[in-house]
């Protein structure tokens, strides 16, 4: 079918001839082709990777089969060449997609380098859901490198995740390409080329009934000429008779009736094992030896049913595998599926390859089948847990109602749900569960699953009572019962309740301690770090965080925890808010690139978040935005179940001190979408981005009460969450809107907290500016000045001098408050904080000082000085040519970070490719590109394009 002429598609060809074109110019690409089996869709991909080739560029081609709708691994990572790599094996059954979607795009960049990339997979709607989860994603992260996207699916193919796949490259730009019906006369042009003879009037009536479809045109006129029913006289191709089958199952059984007989056989097993068959299970299955069967091979490939191109024999077309499979009756094809299960069982057959057969015989599940299936669904859940899921859930449906394996496949899918954002579903899953006659166990391990669920979507006294349900169960082992423990107390640190946390480690750490499992320790020293960190003993949780960070370092499985429960994660947390907080970014950024390196990216958004809140706490506000939305871009990626509040709250305050009101209140409204949010572990930075917008629109009651909410209570815990910076902050808004209970009750935690431990300098230095805010007084706020000098927070410096000189302001000697004014406007200023260099530049103007204008980032014809300095530092290395995976590793940031880099340069340049920002930058430096690189699109020279990414 090849090396025919695509006849009437025209205008596809047109528009992928315009993708070529458009990837050709720098810029990426996406065309969606859709359609009805056998309308040539195949026929128009192998067109579309011929004209590819000729215009010079790297094809990249999968070809995916029904059986891989269950396969662990991607088809499109491996026909990249990619290796897995040895630790991606340790952590099977974890969440790998984050990690998949990394080595896909490292490749694919690092191929766009040197020529235009075209991504072609064919008959998606049956590709393994990890190559589906790369397709619907990577086109949006590598809008800007050189590659085109193509894939090929059925208009009606049964599978959600292919819909959304398509849902979702609609939305990024993709064009979609339905092929429709061919006109009548282009089949006929089709018959034409078929038998080098124009069809009679006869024969193209007969064409009219296949209802516009290539495939079953060709496959029509080859049933004709090969049952004798053509006669070829004066270029003319005449029919001999008019009985001819229409219908295309019945015209390939006839087909099949002319074969022998070890063919026809041949070729009905292998309809059952799938497009693509191994011989040897074929010949298995017939009780034949392989050499028995050559002369069948030999006589399909003939007839042209078959293919031998690859390592295992394939159906020229699904179409004819499908009408071979639906000519056998059902009962024998679910026995052929039941039989080829336990084959493939037995021979070592790959665990998706028996999970498919298992769940098409829909025949009930033996003892034996149930291990191989679990290691299907535990390896499918690494990279695509939703699949995983569903898989899991077709598996229990073929089990007793009481199978104890059944409810374990249950449970496991509604932990795969919950990774996803399919957590409604997950819960409704635990709730029709528990209506099971289940063993304690089973129920104490399906109600742990829904309360990490309930956690991770925020709702944390939905999670409480799953846990104490599942802990008045009788008869649980010890080890169920510490996770269980462990998870509860985890729970009260979340909702601020450190003395119920405290009552619950009663024996908990001891048990911890004597347990086998590394995990199990170091979750435990992490958790004794929190309760003492919540509890105001800053000293001794410094101490036992470093403790369980080293010996996770030595211990593997400790990797693996989730977040918050991360060692060096919340190592960094405790950093920031002592006096080591040049410390935290060496930790962060050693954690989160090992984190990157191992795939743990369900932990990623935790570990951006986390340095948004460092980054803020040291006065960068351009980089810790940059840092939250890494960490909102990640867990959109990955679907995770909430975005990190934390990242939207710190969004949302970097706008408002910018002075972007308006999209500081876009971010918030995303930070408090949920249920409960200000209660739950983030609520503080919600809390507190809330009340500072307020302020800032001028609503002084509406801040202060926001933070009575937050902060009434006066608990040490609800201040911890936030860095010390900011605790000036919730006393300023509450003293100016008339909640001095408020101010008092942070001020009397401030004291508490020193009281317990006054080893870190920084509390202090807050407790100085706090009392100075409440008191009016100078003194203490001068001594929150000194103390601020040497804390490395440029922004807590600038507020306790405005704070003091606005103080000074009011007394007889106001020329004293002018130089704390003038210092605090340069920090604001330095910092990128717009909206409090403005208020301070107007206290100035009040005491009389002139001031000049304010700095705005200048926006020249490119809008080059928009740019930030981390943003600038990107483009040298851009001009080099190094891929965004290389950028990270010479800046030693993450590649999530220098992603959301290249998108805001691409922004603030109005361009959308690296090589329009090359050509920007060459132009700037007055350095002459001395490489071109010329693309051609459909084997015709095209004009000189710049490629920057080949450039020295």
């Amino acid at each position: 079918m090849t090396r025919l002429p695509v006849r009437g598609r025209d205008r596809e060809i047109a528009a992928l001839r315009a993708a070529l074109d458009t990837v050709c110019d720098g810029q990426g690409a996406c065309v969606v082709v859709e359609g009805a089996p056998g309308v040539g869709k195949s026929r128009l991909l192998a067109e579309l990777e011929e004209l590819a080739r000729r215009a010079g560029f790297d094809v990249v081609s999968v070809r995916a089969d029904e059986l891989d709708q269950y396969v662990a691994a991607a088809a499109l990572q491996s026909a990249l060449q990619l290796a897995k790599g040895s630790d991606q094996a340790t952590a099977v059954s974890d969440d790998q997609r984050l990690r998949l979607l990394d080595s896909i795009t490292d490749a694919l960049e690092d191929r766009a380098q040197h020529a235009p990339v075209a991504v072609v997979v064919d008959d998606a709607q049956w590709a393994d859901p990890a190559t589906l989860f790369a397709l619907r994603t990577l086109p949006g992260r590598l809008a800007a490198s050189r590659i085109l996207w193509v894939p090929a699916v059925r208009t009606e193919n049964g599978r959600p995740i292919v819909a959304r796949m398509s849902e979702d490259l609609e939305r990024l730009g993709a064009r979609r390409l339905t092929l429709g019906p061919l006109p009548q006369q282009e089949l006929q042009h089709i018959a034409a080329d078929v038998l080098g003879a124009t069809p009679s009037p006869e024969l193209a009536r007969l064409l009219r009934g296949i209802a516009g479809n290539p495939f079953l045109a060709i496959e029509l006129v080859h049933a004709c000429a090969d049952t004798d029913a053509l006669k070829v006289q004066a270029g003319v191709a005449s029919l001999l008779r008019q009985d001819m089958p229409v219908g295309f199952r019945r015209s390939v059984a006839a087909r099949l009736h002319r074969l022998p007989e070890d063919a026809v056989r041949l070729l009905q097993i292998g309809s059952v094992l799938g497009r693509e068959f191994d011989l040897g299970t074929a010949a298995r299955m017939l009780g034949r030896q392989v050499g028995s069967l050559l002369a069948g091979v030999e006589s399909a490939l003939q007839a042209d049913l078959l293919s031998a191109d690859r390592p295992r024999l394939a159906f020229r077309h699904d179409l004819i595998r499908q009408a071979v499979y639906e000519n056998l009756p059902l009962a024998v094809r679910t026995a052929l599926h039941r039989e080829a299960a336990d084959r493939l069982r037995g021979s070592g057959g790959r665990p998706a390859e028996v999970a498919w057969h298992v769940v098409m015989s829909s025949a009930p599940v033996d003892e034996d089948s149930v291990t191989t299936l679990h290691t299907a669904v535990r390896e499918l859940a690494s990279t695509a847990p939703d699949a995983a899921a569903d898989l899991a859930q077709r598996i229990a449906g073929l089990l007793a109602p009481h199978d104890r394996h059944r409810i374990t496949l249950l449970t496991d899918a509604a932990e795969y749900l919950g990774r996803t954002g399919r957590v409604h579903e997950a819960l409704d899953l635990v709730d029709a569960t528990l209506t099971a006659r289940m063993e304690p166990q089973q129920e104490a391990s399906l109600r742990l699953v829904a309360a990490e669920i309930h956690q991770a979507a925020g709702d944390d006294i939905a999670a409480m009572t799953h846990l104490e349900r599942a802990l008045d169960l009788p008869g649980l082992p010890p080890d169920v019962r510490v996770r269980l423990l462990k998870t509860k107390a985890t729970g009260h640190i979340y909702l601020g309740d450190i003395r119920a946390a405290e009552q619950t480690d009663t024996g908990l750490v001891e048990a911890a301690h004597r347990s086998g499992d590394p995990a199990v320790v170091v979750s435990a020293m992490v958790f004794q770090s929190q309760a003492s960190f919540y509890s105001g003993r800053l000293a001794h949780a410094l101490d036992l965080a470093e403790q369980a960070t080293a010996r996770a370092g030595t211990e593997s499985a400790a990797l693996y925890l989730r977040p918050p429960r991360i060692p060096a994660l919340w190592l960094a947390t405790v950093l920031t808010t002592t006096d080591r907080l040049a410390d935290t970014e060496r930790i962060l950024r050693e954690g989160q690139r090992e984190a990157e390196a191992l795939g743990l990216g369900w932990s990623l958004p935790h570990w951006h978040a986390c340095r948004a809140g460092a980054l803020l706490e040291q006065g960068a506000l351009d980089d810790a935005a940059v840092e939250a939305e890494a960490s909102v871009t990640v867990a959109a990626e990955l679907e995770i179940t909430r975005t990190n509040p934390q990242a939207r709250s710190v969004l949302a305050l970097v706008e408002t001190r910018r002075g972007d009101l308006a999209r500081a209140r876009d971010q918030l409204r995303a930070a408090e979408a949920g249920p409960g949010t200000d209660r739950q572990p983030y609520g503080p930075w919600v809390v507190l981005a809330r009340a500072r917008l307020a302020e800032e629109e001028g609503q002084d009651a509406a801040a202060a009460a926001a933070l009575a909410a937050g902060f009434g209570g006066g608990e040490p815990a609800r201040l911890l969450v936030l860095p010390p910076s900011h605790w000036p902050a919730v006393v300023r808004i509450a003293v100016r809107g008339g909640e001095l209970s408020v101010a008092h009750a942070v001020s009397g935690a401030l004291h508490g907290l020193t009281a317990r431990d006054d080893s870190q300098q920084i509390i202090g230095s807050v407790r100085a500016h706090v009392d100075g805010l409440v008191h009016g007084d100078p003194a203490e706020l001068a001594s929150a000045v000194t103390g601020y000098r040497r804390s490395g927070r440029p922004l807590a410096l600038a507020a306790a001098c405005e704070d003091l000189g606005a103080l000074l302001a009011t007394s007889a000697d106001t020329a004293a408050a002018v130089p704390y004014l003038e210092e605090a406007a340069q920090l604001a200023s330095s910092s990128g904080a717009v909206r409090d260099h403005e208020r301070i530049r107007r206290r100035l103007r009040h005491l009389g000082v002139r001031t000049g204008a304010v700095r705005h980032p200048t926006s020249g014809p490119s809008g080059w000085g928009n740019l930030t300095e981390s943003e600038r530092k990107l483009i040298p290395l851009v001009v080099d040519g190094l891929t965004n995976r290389a950028i990270a590793e010479r800046l030693y940031v993450s590649v999530h970070t220098v992603n959301t880099h290249m998108k805001h340069i691409f922004t603030k340049l109005g361009i959308n490719t690296r090589v329009e920002l090359t050509r920007l930058a060459v132009e700037r430096s007055g350095i002459a590109d001395p490489q071109k690189m010329i693309c051609t699109s459909s084997g015709v020279p095209r004009k000189n394009h710049t490629n920057r990414e080949d450039s020295p």
